[in-house]
């Protein structure tokens, strides 16, 4: 693993016996396990945030998309319980940890992720027409020619035979897809990726020296592309809020660029990282696919179930008390959804540790809880699950004899609570 999150992030653990915090690093270092035995523990368990504020963990696949489709649970703290101070919450408490500047913090705290309804509905509204399932189709040829271009490129980044997916792939393709959507020019994409790293590494100096940047960046590409407005997303949404302003407030349309472009590429990148070394180390299941490449949509669903990159979603909050599998949840409580132990559920799948391309059923909603549920469901799942599929596809057809340059227990990831993002996945191409 690459370097720990700072010590203000793990002064908590083990302060309540009995409580398991997020930062707990069997929870970090296993999390298949540690959150696997707190399913069995439970559906609903006791526990604490990062923050050591406690926290419901939702450890059981009903249970999971149960609170994920009751408008009960909000995913604004304030919403839910109008009393509450909005200082006072784990969001705000996490800034505090990670030394966010005071003026800043609205853009966090105004994303489509942090609103409920009727703010995130029409947040969602104007930004979802970029996501629909025929422009992502229509995109798949670029998405395929991207990919291409970069696995044609592929050996040059070669170093006594062994090449990072990670770095010269697994980024590159769903940044550049995400960029080019949003009109992010060329130049600036490699500064993106340096800021998503930084933004997850749970490092207070990098996070708040990153986020101000990205900030400022975001307001300059905004005035560049009012001069000249074009056909990309940015430009919609600077229409958007020119036309009126009570639509799209000023705030939101930053936050709404900040949002899509990392949640565009990080996730996937990690997908199609995670993806790769899966299915490397189980030869079965990459023979089925490299016999069968009709397969791939059903592959990439069973592997965002087996080892998607999202572990837990954000914290929601209850609106009133409500009752979950015999467990009183109060108002204004914050529960955590843990979906790498909801998508390995005895109680839902069949032998849920075993990875099985044929599981999920062809042309089936789908069996799993990777990308959410609800009215909070991943907007951009369409297209991430159609970049899976170009990418691993492509990847297989330009190098049939792919293997790892290291030992699987060698990988190194980076080690923070509620992902699985490998830092570099070496490989030698023949």
């Amino acid at each position: 693993m690459s370097a720990s999150p700072s010590n203000t992030f793990t002064e908590h653990v083990g302060k309540h016996p009995g409580e398991p915090n997020v930062m707990d690093p069997a929870l970090i270092g296993d999390p298949f396990a540690g959150y696997g035995a707190l399913r069995e523990q439970g559906p609903v368990v006791r526990g604490r945030f990062m923050d050591d504020s406690p926290v419901w963990f939702v450890t059981r696949f009903e249970e999971v998309r149960e609170v994920l489709r009751d408008p009960r649970f909000r995913n604004n703290p304030v919403s839910a319980a109008p009393g509450a101070a909005p200082e006072d919450t784990p969001l705000s408490r996490l800034m505090d940890m990670m030394g966010f500047p005071e003026h800043l913090r609205v853009y966090l705290l105004g994303s489509i992720l942090n609103n409920d309804a009727p703010d995130h509905t029409r947040l969602r509204r104007l930004v979802s027409r970029a996501f629909t399932a025929r422009k992502i189709t229509d995109l798949r040829p670029r998405v395929t020619q991207i990919a291409d271009e970069l696995l044609a490129r592929l050996p040059e980044h070669a170093e006594d035979g062994v090449v990072d997916l990670i770095q010269h792939f697994a980024y590159p393709l769903p940044i550049t897809v995400i960029c080019e959507l949003v009109g992010i020019p060329e130049e600036d994409r490699p500064q993106w990726r340096t800021w998503g790293a930084d933004l997850v590494s749970l490092q207070p100096d990098r996070m708040s020296r990153s986020f101000p940047a990205m900030i400022d960046h975001i307001h300059e590409l905004i005035a560049a592309r009012r001069r000249a407005l074009t056909d990309d997303l940015l430009s919609e949404l600077i229409r958007t809020h020119d036309d009126d302003g009570s639509r799209l407030s000023d705030v939101e349309m930053v936050t709404m660029v900040l949002t899509v472009v990392l949640a565009g590429h990080e996730t996937t990148a990690h997908l199609i990282g995670n993806g790769t070394a899966a299915l490397l180390t189980h030869p079965d299941q990459l023979r089925l696919l490299k016999d069968d490449p009709a397969l791939l949509p059903r592959a990439v669903h069973e592997l965002m179930r087996w080892c998607g990159p999202v572990h837990m979603t954000q914290l929601r909050y209850a609106a009133e008390d409500v009752e979950l599998a015999g467990v009183r949840i109060r108002t204004g409580d914050a529960v955590q959804l843990i979906l790498v132990s909801a998508n390995r559920d005895p109680r839902h799948y069949t032998d849920p540790d075993r990875l099985d391309l044929t599981r999920h059923p062809a042309g089936h909603a789908e069996n799993h809880v990777g990308f959410g549920h609800g009215a909070h469901y991943c907007l951009g799942a369409t297209l991430a699950k159609q970049e899976g599929e170009v990418a691993l596809g492509a990847l297989l057809r330009h190098f049939p004899e792919l293997s790892l340059a290291v030992a699987p227990e060698a990988l190194e990831r980076t080690p923070v609570p509620g992902s699985w993002r490998l830092n570099a996945l070496p490989l030698r191409l023949r």
